[in-house]
């Protein structure tokens, strides 16, 4: 019987809703009011029934919890089964998520007409159904629940979307009450994920597997403009068969198509369904192609032990070399996570690498990572590296080709509001071909703490830092200098990095000490040394700042040198040496301000006197940590100038410089700085060489130093220009000089490029001008093509010596990249290496690259 009256699902009228739609309750005409509670149960029942078969439907997976919790909440004599958990896995579709339900939500049904057919015992929803239930809303033309036959049929337009918003579409579906069983025609699934699924038949089979006939899935959107076009890219199959228990989805007879094409084919697939993000199975494949391993490709096995435990298996299979086993186990702990790596190879070519490191049999590498949580505010962990040779890893692409170094150590860090600390043992291995082991530094440990007071002392700030380091080297690292014996250099050092060979330079007659500069001394080295600092700012009435310093260091150094040590050190045996460097001064600055219609300008006289003695122990105290000195504006206000701890500035200093500022009302900026220093008295540390001629040809070894300058200029955001400046003292020669630009143009073209030259430092084993200019570059074409170009020319030796070309497109399913690169490798000679790289990616499924080396050519250095 059919009641067109107008009620609520209560059972009582209540007005229309705006724009004409009802929401329609049913009571049966004539029916007493004690039928009324009997009905509402029913309904309710019912309703329920409706709502969530279609949240299951979305899954097309397990009895929905929202509905064992509805029916929790609505009990009726009916209900005999258990209650699930509040929250399942859903299956292949809408299941991409897990549903979690609002127990006591409320449910709102509209129809144009609600039936109850006693006969049939049926209850009909029919015309215009909506079904609304936490979140949730289901819509068809009509929806049927047979209370016989315990099947739901829902026909016409079947639209639900879920909480999560995923959106369900059919033409119609047919489940069972506990949807084990079933089948929905012309069925379309979009997550909120990006995934979608698309069949002309879906099936429920056994509660826990649904198959999709000539199904498709892709993570692309469809075409707004041109819905029917194909998607970037998808994967069709006769059959996709969703197993749930498993978490697995198969795929029959599957092809990929990019842009509607088959590209690839494939009988029989099977991935791990979108709610797994760890289970078993193949990878993404990689390729590769160099000269000396010949083509190779290696398909991955990730293995998922637990939850918490995988193991990757990446065999290498190369046509010249074999076969290389590679394999990565990960665990992760409640505190952390470590992982082992290792791979080795029994070469069947080694000629392939003949007089290079890899000209062995076999090869291969231990490695090995690790980090753990101690609290919040501390952590530790390791690195380590063991290898057969330097060059294994770049040989078979197991690292980055830019990696020139890897360091094995093992560590604890903790940091606080104003504090840190950092406590460490490293070892150095170098992966070209070139790099001497021996004379790589065990650091064995070096500690780092550094805190600022919180609380003012004598009204200012204090903060101290703490340094130890304990090093050993098995051979001395010299470098080639030609001061004075130039003609003599080619006999001097071996290879592009000017090592000195100690027999050429005593058969050339030269001295030791002149000829080479010693990099890294052989033997011990232990040093412990602690700073303070205190300095506080007064600003009188007429705006100048004053701030009066104090800083002081203070170095304690154990010296374990060896004979070859001597001519550079000038200490022989065990020495024990203490250093203190105490140091103040006072800093003035006097801003003039100028307020303009288009801005303000500063002009800002800055002047710094530091008084203290002379640095001690030059020459004895090894510098391993201090060897960078660059002179530039960005330094020239530095108590201390040197790079580490090794080496402390003495003597009286003054620092002088005037900056100009301009700040524009749009934003841009004008920012200059001038300034040179002077040695007012005592010993000039910079004119006092150690081991590594620190300090030689600097701009600071004469009292009146050369003189630094900065440029900046960014009148809008979109361009910057910096200008850095050396001049000699003497003569205003540039001795060093760096321009960088960078620019956006039209929000599609971002350019840089940086120009720099750098006069010739033979102290430093540096013979000849360097000059030479990097320019990169990037061309967004549209929204997802863009090009990438980048080059290095050498002037010196009228060369370009580094070129990189690449293309890509990414939107949001797909992306590829193609890339060309062209770079010298310094070993014996300046060979050339070209080198090929694609990699494409498919969302959800994964990356896949292939890299080659497409030939090399030489050029004498």
């Amino acid at each position: 019987m059919v009641s067109s009256g107008r009620r609520g699902i209560d059972g009582y009228s209540h007005p229309a809703s705006p724009g004409g739609r009802m929401k329609v309750g049913t009571v049966l005409a004539g029916q007493a009011d004690s039928a009324i509670p009997r009905l509402k149960r029913r309904l309710r029942q019912s309703a329920c029934a409706f709502v969530f078969s279609s949240v299951a439907l979305v899954a097309l997976g397990p009895t929905s919890p929202a509905l064992a919790q509805m029916t929790a909440a609505q009990p009726t004599a009916a209900q005999t089964s258990p209650q699930p958990s509040a929250a399942q896995p859903a299956g292949l579709a809408g299941g991409l998520v897990t549903r979690q339900t609002d127990p006591n939500a409320k449910m709102l049904v509209t129809a144009d007409q609600l039936v109850y057919d006693n006969t049939r015992n049926e209850v009909i929803a029919d015309g215009n159904v909506q079904i609304y239930y936490d979140g949730a809303v289901l819509e068809a033309r009509r929806v049927v629940y047979d209370r016989n036959a315990n099947r739901l049929r829902a026909e016409g337009g079947v639209r639900l979307k879920d909480k999560d918003g995923t959106v369900i579409a059919a033409d119609n579906l047919d489940l069972s009450q506990d949807f084990s069983n079933g089948f929905v025609n012309s069925l379309r699934i979009d997550s909120p994920q990006d995934m979608h699924f698309v069949a002309s038949r879906a099936d429920r089979e056994n509660g826990d597997t649904t198959i999709l006939t000539s199904g498709a899935y892709t993570p692309c959107e469809p075409c707004k403009e041109n819905p029917q076009k194909p998607p970037m890219w998808q994967v069709k199959a006769a059959k996709i068969i969703h197993k749930e228990k498993e978490q697995t989805i198969y795929f029959e007879d599957a092809r990929l198509e990019f842009l509607g094409i088959p590209i690839a084919w494939a009988p029989y697939l099977e991935a791990p369904d979108p709610t797994v993000k760890r289970k078993s199975g193949f990878l993404i494949p990689q390729f590769v192609n160099t000269s000396e391993i010949g083509f190779g490709a290696t398909i991955p096995y990730f293995w998922n032990i637990a939850p918490n435990m995988d193991v990757t298996f990446s065999p290498l299979i190369v046509s010249k070399q074999g076969v290389l086993m590679d394999a990565e186990f990960r665990h992760r702990l409640e505190t952390g996570t470590y992982s082992i790596r290792a791979a080795g190879i029994d070469q069947m070519d080694r000629d392939a690498f003949n007089g290079q490191p890899g000209d062995r049999d076999q090869r291969g590498v231990l490695e090995t990572h690790g980090r753990f949580n101690i609290n919040e505010n501390w952590y530790w962990g390791w690195d380590g590296w063991l290898m057969s040779d330097q060059t294994f890893l770049q040989d078979y692409n197991l690292i980055s080709a830019t990696t020139r170094e890897v360091t094995s150590q093992i560590y604890l860090v903790g940091q606080g509001d104003r504090s840190y600390f950092d406590l460490r043992a490293m070892y150095f291995t170098g992966l070209t071909s070139y790099d001497v082991e021996a004379q790589q530094p065990v650091i064995h440990p070096v500690l780092d703490y550094s805190k600022t007071l919180g609380d003012s002392v004598f009204g200012g700030q204090l903060s101290y830092d703490v340094n130890f380091t304990s090093l050993t080297r098995d051979e001395i690292d010299l470098r080639a200098t030609s001061a004075a014996y130039a003609p003599l250099v080619p006999e001097l050092y071996d290879g592009p990095t000017n090592q000195c060979d100690l027999t050429r330079v005593a058969a050339a007659g030269a001295n030791l000490r002149d000829a080479c500069l010693m990099r890294g001394m052989v033997g011990s080295y232990s040093r412990l040394s602690g700073v303070v600092d205190w300095r506080r700012t007064f600003i009188d009435q007429a705006g100048q700042t004053w701030t009066p310093f104090f800083n002081m260091q203070l170095d304690v150094a154990s010296v374990q040198a060896q004979t070859e040590d001597e001519p550079w050190l000038g200490t022989g045996g065990d020495t024990q040496l203490v250093r203190a460097m105490p140091a103040v001064g006072l800093e003035y600055r006097y801003p003039f301000i100028a307020v303009q219609s288009w801005g303000t300008q500063t002009i800002q006289p800055i002047a710094q006197v530091i008084v203290r003695p002379d640095e001690t122990h030059i020459g004895q105290l090894p510098n391993e940590d201090a060897q960078s000195l660059i002179f530039d504006d960005t330094n020239l206000f530095e108590i201390n100038k040197y790079s580490g701890y090794d080496r402390v500035e003495g003597g009286g200093r003054a620092n002088v410089g005037i900056q100009y500022t301009a700040n524009f009302n749009d934003g841009g900026q004008i920012n200059a700085l001038f300034g040179q220093s002077y040695q007012l008295f005592g010993t000039n540390s910079y004119a006092n060489y150690d081991m590594a001629n620190t300090g030689a040809e600097s701009g600071l070894e004469d009292d009146a130093s050369d003189y630094v300058a900065r440029l900046y200029y960014q009148p809008t955001d979109n361009f910057s220009l910096v200008n850095r400046f050396r001049f000699d003292n003497t003569d205003w020669s540039v001795e060093r000089y760096e321009v960088e630009g960078r620019a956006v143009i039209n929000k599609k073209l971002t350019v840089s490029a940086l120009y720099g030259l750098y006069t010739a430092q033979p102290l430093l084993g540096y013979y000849e001008e360097r000059e030479g200019i990097l320019g990169t570059g990037t061309l967004k074409l549209n929204d997802n093509w863009s090009l990438q170009a980048a080059a290095r020319y050498n002037l010196n030796l009228d060369e370009i010596d580094f070129t990189l070309f690449g293309i890509s497109y990414i939107d949001e399913c797909f992306g590829i990249a193609l890339s060309y690169r062209s770079d010298y490798t310094e070993s014996g000679n300046r060979q050339r290496v070209d080198t090929v790289l694609l990699t494409f990616t498919l969302k959800t499924l994964g990356e896949a690259g292939f890299s080659t080396n497409v030939g090399s050519n030489s050029s004498s250095n």
